[in-house]
């Protein structure tokens, strides 16, 4: 019978890491600022990681003691602090791991050569932190692309955008998507979109590659259309050209009949005339097109905070109008990413959601009143920051009994201390200037502790609230997205 103390073991491991007797490597990592130091043994880290293997290879002994030195800038050292305790105890808690920290380590696995590690997180982020990838989808689709790994997350990304394809198609970098990216795309059967709209978008994506080019078409050399097919190579023969109708083949195809093989051009034009005949190029079979059937109209809750009327006024606010929106030409959809009555109400919690979103609403109901206080930031929330951060388009407002008849705003004065990014994030949740709005608690609850405040203007230009500090019921928010854009 065999008997494992795998527990003990790396209990013991895990205890060896703290030795600073017997290390003979220096592990430097993160920025020259904040630059941190770690001590480590070569004979583990080259048996358990063949990333550390080849650079203690390449590495010579950089003191008088035999010590090696590795040296990373590129690596955070809270995440290089976690990856260490995984080589020597084999161990990883996510339990109380923020889904940023959990997601740049999985990255850093990857890097570091630790598949089974790697592999463990992305399942485990599919699986358990779909909402957080979802509401984090630009940054997340773009990361993964940079290498040939994270097969799953790529899948879970691709499935989201074959059935909302403005979502990268219609985004402002489109252009600067990596053609990785843009092939695994195309490759989908199930991609929602018209074989002629995509003819459109690689053309517009393949130019963009080459700035150089000619902006009328009627000025291109044959060279010009040689770069462009040399650019979309790889596109190319994922276009399903036997499914486009012949008045887009004439208007939108033949102007650049020039990128494609001349094979491809008579076949079709035989196929037009002879469909019955064989050719001999590939005939890709038809996208798979889901019918949209219409939905029963319903009345969606999309707060328990503000309502339709509520957000027609803020978007009248963002876009400087003079007059509110009407519900019917709001430009605007509020997509809700934090609720605290669903998600929690400690300030960390809110950093760790909002972290990274731009353009976003946050709403407060006060306890004991009808009360709605509430700021809007144009910038990305970020809390790995701490400073003041400048913009002139934020402010903040007060719905003093819930209606908009008695609305208050306060727009930014001091655009220089518009918000702050404060150094106590499990204290301080949100700030729109000096102490203009601030959400605020010691007990890691805004619901408890009564700490919210609205102060004296400083940097905004007025007061939106007269009173003491209050703790709330409730609060949200929101993303701020185009209609158009949205999903």
């Amino acid at each position: 019978m065999t008997f494992k103390f795998l527990e003990k073991l790396s209990q013991d491991f895990s205890e060896l890491l703290d030795d600073k007797e017997e290390y003979n490597v220096i592990i430097e990592v993160d920025q020259e600022i904040n630059k941190k130091t770690f001590t480590a043994h070569s004979a583990i880290l080259r048996y358990r990681s063949s990333y550390f293997n080849k650079e203690l290879t390449n590495t010579v002994p950089s003191d008088d003691k035999n010590n090696k030195l590795i040296t990373n800038p590129n690596i955070s050292a809270q995440i290089f602090e976690i990856i260490l305790k995984y080589i020597y105890g084999g161990i990883i808690d996510t339990e109380n791991m923020d889904v940023r920290a959990m997601y740049d380590l999985m990255i850093l696995a990857n890097e570091l050569e630790f598949e089974e590690l790697s592999e463990k997180l992305e399942n485990h982020l599919i699986e358990s932190k779909a909402s957080w990838l979802r509401t984090h989808f630009s940054f997340v689709y773009r990361s993964i692309f940079k290498n040939n790994k994270f097969q799953n997350l790529k899948t879970f990304c691709n499935d989201i955008v074959v059935k909302h394809p403005s979502i990268i198609f219609e985004s402002e970098d489109f252009a600067s998507l990596h053609e990785s990216v843009l092939v695994s795309i195309l490759k989908r059967d199930d991609l929602q979109m018209q074989e002629s709209e995509i003819w459109d978008y690689l053309i517009k994506w393949g130019t963009a590659q080459n700035p150089t080019l000619p902006e009328k078409l009627e000025e291109w050399s044959d060279k010009n259309f040689i770069t462009l097919k040399t650019t979309l190579q790889q596109c190319l023969p994922l276009v399903r050209y036997f499914h486009i109708s012949n008045s887009d083949i004439m208007d939108k195809i033949k102007p650049y009949k020039k990128i494609l093989d001349k094979q491809l051009w008579n076949d079709w034009k035989q196929y037009l005339m002879l469909p019955d005949r064989p050719i001999k190029s590939i005939i890709l079979p038809p996208r798979l097109i889901l019918k949209q059937e219409l939905p029963a109209r319903v009345i969606k809750l999309f707060s328990t905070i503000i309502n339709e009327e509520h957000t027609a006024m803020i978007s009248s606010w963002i876009d400087n109008q003079q007059t509110s929106y009407s519900l019917t030409n709001n430009p605007y959809e509020f997509q809700l990413i934090l609720r605290g009555s669903k998600d929690g109400f400690a300030p960390s919690t809110f950093w760790d959601i909002c972290d990274n979103h731009a353009n976003t609403i946050v709403v407060t109901k006060v306890k004991g009143t009808n009360e709605i206080i509430g700021g809007f930031n144009p910038l990305a929330w970020n809390k790995l920051k701490t400073r003041w951060l400048k913009t002139s388009k934020s402010f903040i407002f007060s719905f003093p009994d819930g209606d908009i008849q008695n609305s208050i705003l306060s727009r930014v004065r001091n655009e220089n201390r518009a918000l702050w990014y404060t150094t106590n994030k499990d204290t301080y949740g949100p700030e729109f200037g000096d102490n203009e709005f601030v959400m605020k608690s010691w007990v890691s609850d805004f619901t408890q502790d009564k700490l919210n405040f609205c102060g004296s203007p400083n940097n905004y230009e007025k007061t939106i609230r007269t009173g003491d500090k209050f703790s709330i019921i409730d609060y949200e928010v929101f993303k701020v997205v185009e209609k158009s854009k949205s999903f």
